[in-house]
């Protein structure tokens, strides 16, 4: 399990574990003076053996620094139609196992559930917390990111700023995903956003605008997928076939 720590939290050859982590570390892992943790801080995964330990800190000594990143090539967003609570925390929970960068829920036409600006701000915070212990438990170099609930038009605003967008859309019926992976040649550094539908799915209007954006419609084959199927399903194609 990898712990994420700020760049204040590291002195010389020493670093500290603050925060709910102690907690975890002592009475869950049941850590003590001399166990050896391992510790991510801006990307980079530190061995730390344990100096002291108490209710408050850690301080633990650098053993060891290791470059090695266990991040993707592929910069993938999930666009995940706002879905119920356990679907999207199930969601984020495997997406981030898979190396996803970001989940960005939407505001579509046919979702069911509706959020205001209050509760978005306490999901956003327990969604973090999620990718957080998540991205811990699959030793990520990095914490996934959810930062935002967006509306439809909002996400249409800025899918130019990615290399390719994918639409899975249930009323394709001629181009699959593979179609669309096949012709990538260039893999490295590649950002790819894939738009998924809320337990409705996708309005054929806006489907129609997505297009227009310049996504590319996909079927995910002949079998209509849960919303919180879809996306780990695009994931763990796009990562098999273009991660190196």
């Amino acid at each position: 399990m990898n712990f994420f720590i700020d760049r204040n939290q590291i002195e010389e050859d020493k670093l500290y574990i603050n925060g709910s982590d102690v907690n975890h570390i002592k009475n869950v892992l049941r850590k003590k003076k001399g166990d050896v943790l391992s510790v991510v801080c801006d990307g980079i995964l530190y061995k730390a053996e344990i100096n002291d330990l108490n209710s408050e800190r850690i301080e633990c000594s650098i053993i060891q620094k290791n470059d090695k990143n266990n991040e993707s090539n592929v910069t993938l967003t999930i666009f995940q139609g706002l879905a119920k609570a356990d679907k999207i925390e199930y969601v984020i929970q495997k997406c981030t196992e898979l190396g996803v960068r970001e989940i960005v829920p939407v505001e579509m036409k046919r979702c069911v559930v509706k959020l205001d600006e209050k509760d978005k701000s306490k999901k956003i915070d327990r969604w973090k917390k999620i990718a957080e212990v998540a991205s811990k438990q699959s030793l990520r170099n990095d914490v996934l990111e959810v930062e935002k609930v967006l509306n439809f038009h909002e996400m249409c605003s800025i899918l130019n700023q990615y290399d390719y967008v994918i639409m899975a859309y249930e009323k394709e019926n001629n181009t699959k995903l593979k179609d669309i992976l096949k012709n990538i040649d260039e893999k490295d550094n590649i950002s790819i956003a894939v738009i998924i539908g809320p337990e409705g799915g996708i309005d054929d209007e806006e489907a129609k605008r997505i297009i227009e954006c310049g996504a590319s419609s996909v079927s995910l084959g002949k079998r209509i997928l849960r919303t919180e199927t879809a996306p780990i399903v695009v994931a763990s194609i796009i990562m098999y076939e273009l991660e190196k």
